[in-house]
């Protein structure tokens, strides 16, 4: 996805979900759709479109976009949250998937189209979210490793 398109798809996303496309907001989210993939507020603040924002205005934002299901968030092994992007309205996703992260180059993944295991859980409590994520090295590290 190019920069102009994933400009244009954060803008649209963000209307059809009843909220204003402010500069701050479309640039986050245009990163998220175009990464692909969560990832965390400091990989985010590396990106100079981003730095052009308060540290404290991005943050806030990524649990603005969460809270209105634009994004997921996961918390990494590492104990650090990551944030993903749905691609569209239809297809938003309460991140109710399992997740990788490498433990060498820390990269998550959304593991799509597995189901999350059922937990039962003490009758009259409200589940407000779950997560799973797996651990381990992935292909691009377990080949550099392999290789080198």
């Amino acid at each position: 996805m190019s920069r102009h398109d994933s400009q244009t798809a954060a803008r649209d996303l963000l209307r059809a979900s009843s909220l204003r496309a402010t500069p701050v907001r479309t640039a986050i989210l245009a990163h998220l759709l175009k990464t692909g993939r969560p990832v965390s507020h400091g990989d985010l603040w590396k990106r100079k479109r981003i730095r052009a924002f308060n540290r404290v205005t991005v943050y806030r934002t990524l649990l603005t976009l969460q809270k209105n299901g634009i994004v997921h968030a996961v918390q990494g092994i590492d104990g650090v949250w990551r944030f993903c992007a749905h691609p569209s309205a239809q297809e938003r996703c309460p991140g109710n998937h399992p997740h990788f992260v490498c433990t060498r180059c820390r990269r998550m993944v959304c593991l799509l189209g597995q189901s999350m295991p059922f937990v039962e859980v003490p009758e009259g409590t409200l589940v407000q979210a779950k997560q799973f994520v797996v651990y381990g090295i992935c292909a691009e590290c377990s080949a550099a490793e392999r290789a080198g």
